[in-house]
């Protein structure tokens, strides 16, 4: 590191547990993040801001005004534009220094295992159960750190499904495709704004851990909040042997 860097990541390099050692993992590291909406703008930036130094954001959306009520990364003079540039764009303002990779695309499966192949970890930040298996499947194939966030209404979780660790679940184990699963959108049940911003910042942190090797992971783990009471419960996620994706 350099000596802006030194200063502008102080307080990490102060933490024991990241050191620099730790920080210069953050600036090596490549995040892969599906969606930059709601849960991405927050993991976005504060992964940004981190240090983390290569972001590939992969959205094939654009901004709406409607979106700028939770979408901290876009501003209305963006609206309009696609939103893998709108994020590139805030990014850089907060640190030049991150490499943002903008994927202004829906990604294919051979698209989407060629930049799993590529990452340290990935957080699907999107909002779709088809896209969400999907991305799990590559991360099992390619064997990367997956961390998966939701939120609508009021109700958000958050997970890791990490393949590289034994007995791990994988997002299939949680969420089979192919059952009756009810989908819910934004869109048509409405969320609470700060609480797409307390996921995503619970995403950026595990993706951050991961990549450090540092604390416990919510592998294995089910982290479930209800933003009306402000509560939140830990389930345990077992793996299922008989899994499709993941299973022996």
């Amino acid at each position: 590191m350099n000596d802006d860097q030194l200063i502008r990541y102080s307080r990490h390099i102060l933490l024991p547990e990241i050191d620099v050692e730790g920080q210069e993992k953050l600036l090596a590291a490549r995040a892969l993040i599906i969606g930059a909406g709601g849960l991405g703008s927050p993991a976005a930036l504060y992964l940004a801001a981190a240090g983390v130094g290569t972001l590939v954001l992969a959205d094939g959306d654009t901004v709406d005004m409607t979106n700028l009520q939770r979408q901290i990364l876009h501003r209305a003079d963006t609206v309009g534009q696609p939103k893998v540039l709108s994020g590139q764009k805030a990014l850089a303002s907060m640190n030049p220094e991150c490499v943002v990779v903008p994927l202004h695309e829906r990604l294919d499966q051979a698209r989407l295992e060629e930049e799993v192949a590529k990452a340290d970890v990935v957080l699907d930040c999107c909002d779709n159960f088809a896209t969400r298996h999907a991305v799990n499947r590559a991360c099992v194939k390619f064997r990367k750190p997956l961390v998966s966030g939701a939120a609508i209404r009021f109700d958000g979780q958050v997970s890791v499904f990490d393949p590289r660790l034994d007995n791990a679940p994988c997002y299939h184990c949680l969420f089979p495709e192919g059952e009756d699963v009810e989908e819910v959108r934004c869109a048509v049940m409405g969320v609470f704004a700060p609480l797409t911003g307390i996921i995503g910042t619970l995403q950026a942190a595990e993706a951050m851990k991961l990549i450090i090797g540092c604390g416990e992971s919510l592998a294995g783990r089910l982290l479930l909040l209800d933003g009306m009471s402000m509560r939140w419960r830990d389930v345990r996620v077992p793996r299922d042997p008989g899994c499709l994706v993941c299973g022996e």
